[in-house]
């Protein structure tokens, strides 16, 4: 075991499966000289050289797209776009191209590209830079959609996510890189679709992933202090969707709240509360609970910004509004 950041975890992971396979190349924006903007790809330049480290220029659409050809040619590109709230620069070559060529072809072309982008709020970043889409993505059929929360799942589900033949949108959290955990040394791969108990509980289950998985988890201990048992299930993936996972946790608990930084409106915890409530109904002690960020823009200001998006006492709040225990 070694004790890694987010960050050092997926450079490692990056960096192991490139020496595996000398068709995974990484492009986009300061990849190459500067090591990506959050350090993922320093050293990478030297290692591996200008033809499989790519700087590009300032256009998401035309590097995307440039990826999506080269994955069609049999190389395994791995994109990062600075952030994820530049998706609106590029969608055409990920939704109409990507996500479908391999329907469309009848499974000649496949499309191995994973397209990574830190995203979530907390460094104040305000409106273009702080927002959490991955209910954008999870609304496209073809592509599978990661949101690691540890260090040892983040290089886990990396590997995995490239090693897949169909593109993956590889969701990071900013606050999340400098965090350091423990992480299993060697070959770790952690498939996709598979969600994993972070902690256990009886009386209610937090369902969540990315940053809120911490928050959650602080939420549960408060919440233990008052006699109250949560269980916290971080989906990792959301798509695929382990509904095993969930199944089970409802059967367990029969009380459920949804935790996302993401916006209330439309939101994954919208879909997943409907498909609990369609299919588990008679195992619920309550409505299915939600919390998560308000409908605005996200504000620049620190105190609005804390405010528009959930944090611990929110999710305690939740819970108990759930188990009809607020006031």
């Amino acid at each position: 075991m070694s004790k890694l950041s987010v960050s050092k975890a997926l450079r490692e992971g990056l960096y192991e499966e490139m020496k595996r396979d000398e068709n995974i190349i990484v492009l986009g924006e300061d990849m190459a000289v500067m090591g990506s903007v959050f350090g993922i790809t320093q050293g990478f330049l030297e290692e591996f050289g200008p033809l499989r480290v790519i700087d590009t220029p300032i256009s998401e659409s035309g590097f995307t797209g440039m990826a999506v050809g080269m994955a069609m040619r049999g190389l395994r590109p791995v994109v990062e776009w600075m952030y994820n709230d530049f998706i609106t620069c590029c969608l055409d070559p990920v939704m109409n191209q990507a996500a479908k060529l391999r329907y469309m072809t009848g499974g000649q072309l496949s499309i191995p590209v994973v397209f990574r982008a830190p995203m979530g709020a907390g460094r104040r970043n305000a409106g273009q830079h702080s927002q959490c889409l991955e209910a954008l993505f999870t609304h496209i059929p073809g592509l599978k959609v990661v949101c690691p929360s540890t260090a040892a799942d983040a290089k886990g589900l990396l590997k995995a996510a490239i090693r897949d033949d169909d593109p993956v949108v590889f969701l990071e959290h900013k606050l999340l890189y400098a965090k350091k955990e423990e992480v299993p040394d060697g070959d770790i791969v952690i498939p996709l679709g598979v969600a994993d108990i972070k902690r256990s509980g009886k009386d209610v289950t937090i369902i969540t992933w990315s940053r809120q998985v911490y928050f959650s988890l602080e939420a549960a201990e408060l919440l233990e202090k008052e006699g109250i048992s949560v269980e916290v299930l971080d989906l990792r993936t959301l798509v695929p969707l382990d509904w095993d996972a969930i199944k089970a946790t409802v059967l367990k608990t029969h009380n459920v709240v949804i935790v996302e930084e993401g916006v209330l409106r439309g939101g994954v915890g919208a879909e997943l509360s409907a498909q609990i409530t369609e299919k588990l109904f008679d195992e619920l002690d309550a409505p299915v609970g939600r919390v998560a960020g308000a409908n605005v823009v996200s504000p620049f200001s620190p105190p609005l910004e804390d405010a528009v998006f959930p944090q611990v006492q929110d999710i305690v709040a939740g819970v108990k509004q759930t188990l009809g225990l607020a006031r």
